[in-house]
């Protein structure tokens, strides 16, 4: 088995282009890779799983309960891809790449950047291989190195340091990955993405020890969750390839494990049958959670407010999850049969519930970066602005009293939308608090059973003892 952690000093050094090849590569060499990514990102991991074929899921130690963590990494060949630099995480100290990898027991792949340095990376890498004697770091593979000369000079330095280099990855702009507001721009929306992929996997095999990270891992206990994640029946990376395009058919009901029903499974199910809006202007569904719903017996009803779908009319649930409705506000605006199912839905008292995105398309208006007004669906009395833009970004502590969640959540904010004007008399989704518990006042809002906030709820917390 092949099991390891790819990790860097900081941010921009190449990870998620690097551990795409890697997973690529090997599984090019007949290993069943399975993909994992810490934090709360919903972009890399699509990379991920485009590379593998299978689901990634995300691992985090300050939003999860471990046995979720522990539950979601029993699989084989897991390669886990890092947040930031290694030991980076939130304020607490909890949910660094650093706690991941030694939580799982896995060895480290550091990937450095080369620019800007030549023998300089040998006190770079030393000084990450001793900092925490808790970890093991296997060794290095450098990117974005300029030239064979260059990679020679790197070589050498980390030689004489006695510190394992596992492979240098050339400079090469075709490996490049354009960024926007929210980080990368997503993988369904890269022109050639097969293409991409077969240029990183050939530029893993051809410049690191592939053999060497092999022999990186150890046994596991295997727990297939339930089967392919959820996110694969909701058209995974192709419902993100062909925006707009018609929905994925209807979930049928399979039995998940015990491990996710009980008690690992992070929310409890909204309804028996869930319709989810899936398209480019709402793509960011946590696999882990659908999961445990598909696991708990709901159905998932997947549907694409931009080809012009209604939710399911048999429906007791509507989930709008988050992405980029102000990427997609006149088509929303444009498309009434996604709103009218909404209005249906509410007169008929099934739950209708948006995160981040689909909380600004539950509300009356959305303006867009130049300022313009788009009407969504009216069924929250709120509107959000795009033109306004303030960042907002931070893991969240979530008290909630509606009964439509657990009374204690945890979960992570990352919007550049603000609310313009919100009624009053209604009830806030949540109460929100810092990772330090510092409170940050309440947040969303909840009309009966419609509701809806910005933070993206990650996974339930214990009950305090006593």
């Amino acid at each position: 088995m092949v099991s390891f952690v790819v990790a860097a000093p900081t941010s921009g050094s190449g990870k998620t282009v690097l551990t795409m090849g890697l997973i690529a590569a090997l599984t090019a060499r007949g290993h069943t890779v399975h993909p994992a990514k810490v934090g709360p990102d919903y972009i890399d991991p699509a990379y991920l799983t485009a590379a593998a074929g299978h689901p990634a899921v995300n691992l985090d130690l300050w939003a999860m309960r471990p046995a979720l963590v522990d539950a979601l990494a029993r699989r084989e060949n897991l390669i886990v891809e890092g947040v930031m630099g290694l030991f980076d995480g939130p304020a607490t100290g909890e949910g660094s790449t650093a706690d991941v990898a030694r939580r799982l027991q896995r060895p480290i792949v550091l990937a450095v950047s080369a620019e800007r340095q030549s023998h300089s990376v040998a006190a770079l890498v030393h000084g990450f291989t001793t900092f925490d004697p808790s970890l093991t770091i296997a060794g290095t593979i450098l990117t974005k190195v300029a030239s064979t000369r260059h990679e020679a000079m790197l070589r050498s330095a980390l030689s004489a340091a006695n510190l394992a280099c596992l492979g240098a990855l050339p400079r090469d702009a075709a490996l490049n990955l354009d960024s926007r507001h929210l980080g990368l721009h997503q993988a369904g929306e890269h022109a050639n993405l097969a293409a991409l992929i077969e240029t990183a996997a050939t530029a893993v095999a051809r410049h690191c020890d592939l053999a060497a990270l092999e022999r990186l891992g150890g046994p596991v206990a295997v727990e297939h969750l339930g089967g392919p994640a959820a996110v694969e029946h909701l058209g995974g990376p192709a419902a993100l390839e062909r925006p707009g395009g018609p929905a994925a058919t209807a979930v049928a009901k399979h039995d998940g494990p015990a491990a996710m029903a009980a008690p690992c499974a992070p929310l409890p199910p909204l309804g028996q049958r869930i319709a989810i809006a899936r398209d480019a202007a709402f793509t960011f569904a946590y696999p882990h959670i659908l999961d445990g719903w598909h696991a708990a017996g709901a159905t998932l009803h997947p549907f694409s407010p931009l080809a012009g779908e209604a939710p399911d009319p048999t429906a007791d649930a509507i989930v709008l999850p988050g992405g980029y409705p102000e990427l997609h506000a006149g088509a929303l605006a444009a498309a009434p049969a996604w709103r009218n199912g909404l209005a249906d839905a509410a007169t008929r008292g099934a739950l209708i519930y948006g995160e981040c995105g689909g909380y600004m398309a539950l509300g009356q208006t959305l303006i867009d970066a130049n300022g313009t007004p788009h009407p969504m669906a009216g069924l929250l009395p709120v509107v959000t602005s795009f033109a306004a833009r303030r960042r907002t970004l931070g893991y969240r502590r979530l008290t909630h009293r509606g009964g439509l969640f657990p009374a204690a959540a945890r979960g992570h904010e990352f919007h550049y939308a603000t609310e313009v004007s919100r009624a009053d008399g209604l009830p806030p989704l949540f109460e929100a608090a810092d990772t330090a518990g510092a409170p940050l006042g309440p947040i969303g809002l909840q009309r009966g059973r419609i509701a809806g906030s910005f933070a993206h709820v990650i996974d339930r917390t214990e009950p305090q003892p006593g």
